[in-house]
């Protein structure tokens, strides 16, 4: 009898609902994605050479050497990022997260941010993950704990620090203590200051088509956030080489002299040259004008926000977020790194 009461017009409008809701008609890519994903690898690196051989000069050529190797040099860790959210979307049972993490969010914070330890990945495959995290059900600002503390302190991350400052234990656990606590801080002001307007909501794959298998599923999220991502990578890498080559190497001399402003010029720097996570150490050791608190800034401050970060969290979560949250992280990661490096360092 139930059925005969409900009005037939019903039925054709719920289906719709349900693609919204879960995300599946959204989540799909183009079905020429493969031209697509080699035109991501191929037409950066082309169009350079073609730039290139129109236009000559070392500037340009140093322009060329930049974009390019930060490009290549984060391109495996996004699709380390992007590999990693497809697994969580169609392989992870929503209830996992609800077992590991505490239900309150103020406790579910600093946990997400530790388990950021156990990820051997850059910026770059944060931020896929973060947002692969709250599609499926954990509160954003654990996740957005784990987004900056993973590339700051996973283990390989932390040799390459050991390494990079030899005999110097002291700036591995500075560099260690700094970036958890910057995590959990900006995770908490999320939960007190964060609005539900600047979050772009989540693109959720989980969906399972009829007949549609885990490996089905795990594909079409691979594709879809790696395509979408990459190109923000792209435009994050010719950012920081237009910097790079723009800026003259003696602005470097005029900041260091000055405890203040050393710490604020490396942690800009950090923004702007947009090095990936595993190598801004030596480049930071390598500053040997700067005071150690201004390189642990450097180190800190590089991982979490800077220009490609900045460009993929934009186009992951939205513009409102990307610059308030960047700009906050920046404030609360330099005040913490001053405070962590003058007592240790």
């Amino acid at each position: 009898m139930q059925k005969t009461e409900r009005p037939p017009e019903e039925a054709p409008e719920a289906a719709p609902g349900r693609a919204e809701a879960d995300g599946t008609a959204a989540a799909d890519p183009p079905r020429f994605w493969p031209l697509l994903l080699v035109g991501a690898a191929v037409l950066p690196g082309a169009a350079l050479f073609l730039v290139g051989r129109s236009v000559s000069g070392p500037a340009l050529q140093a322009w060329q050497t930049v974009c390019l190797s930060v490009t290549v040099q984060a391109l495996p860790f996004l699709l380390l990022g992007t590999a990693l959210s497809g697994a969580i979307n169609a392989f992870v049972p929503e209830r996992v997260f609800s077992r590991v993490l505490p239900r309150h969010p103020v406790l579910a914070v600093p946990v997400a941010g530790a388990a950021g330890v156990v990820l051997p990945g850059c910026e770059c495959a944060s931020v896929p993950v973060a947002n692969s995290l709250i599609g499926r059900g954990v509160a954003p600002a654990a996740a957005f704990a784990f987004l900056l503390s993973a590339p700051a302190v996973n283990p390989v991350v932390l040799t390459a620090t050991a390494i990079a400052f030899p005999g110097q234990p002291e700036m591995v656990f500075a560099r260690l203590l700094a970036s958890l606590a910057t995590a959990t801080v900006m995770g908490w002001l999320w939960l007190w200051l964060g609005r539900a307007e600047w979050l772009r909501p989540a693109v959720r794959h989980t969906g399972h088509r009829p007949g549609e298998s885990r490996w089905g599923a795990f594909r079409r999220g691979f594709q879809h956030d790696f395509l979408h991502a990459g190109g923000f990578l792209v435009i994050g890498a010719m950012a920081a080489a237009t910097f790079n080559v723009a800026v003259p190497s003696s602005v470097l001399d005029t900041f260091s002299g000055s405890p203040v402003l050393s710490v604020l010029f490396l942690a800009a720097l950090a923004i702007l040259l947009a090095v990936c996570s595993e190598a801004d150490a030596f480049i930071a050791s390598s500053l040997t004008g700067f005071s150690p608190v201004a390189r642990l800034a450097f180190m800190v401050v590089g991982p979490m926000v800077d220009l490609k970060l900045i460009a993929l969290q934009a186009g992951t979560f939205g513009r409102a977020f990307a610059i308030r949250f960047s700009a906050a992280t920046t404030v609360v990661a330099i005040l913490l790194s001053a405070l962590i490096g003058g007592v240790l360092l």
